[in-house]
């Protein structure tokens, strides 16, 4: 798994004060879930060897999150999945950048479903 531990160490800071957030590795990164949601994530760009976010946000918004900088639609196999976002370091280096993308992910997190596989009985 390809990831910056220091970027994911300032993720989890945003976290310490909650007690439903689960680290997984998944998707080629660590994924932190929330309320057995995913929420957010890091992961290295095999392309520029660089770090990024994954971020779950409101799909029905893309165009207030894609304004910011370093913010892109996240793209698996050549097609945009709806609600999931790539930050990459120019819109997370500042601690205000990242506290905003941390705040708009846990936002959304209770509208998210889970996935089949995840929810509850």
């Amino acid at each position: 798994m390809a990831y910056s531990e220091y970027l994911a160490d300032r993720v989890r800071n945003h976290f310490t004060d909650r007690e439903d957030v689960e680290e997984k590795k998944m998707m080629g990164g660590l994924v932190f879930m929330v309320d057995d949601k995913m929420c957010i994530g890091v992961k290295t760009d095999k392309e520029s060897g660089g770090d990024r976010l994954m971020v779950r946000l409101d799909k029905n918004s893309p165009e207030d999150y894609l304004a910011r900088k370093g913010c892109h639609p996240m793209d698996m196999t050549g097609k945009k999945m709806a609600g999931f976002y790539y930050i990459f370091p120019e819109g997370y280096e500042e601690d205000s950048d990242l506290a905003y993308w941390v705040k708009q992910a846990l936002e959304f997190n209770p509208l998210a479903t889970r996935s089949k596989s995840r929810k509850k009985k």
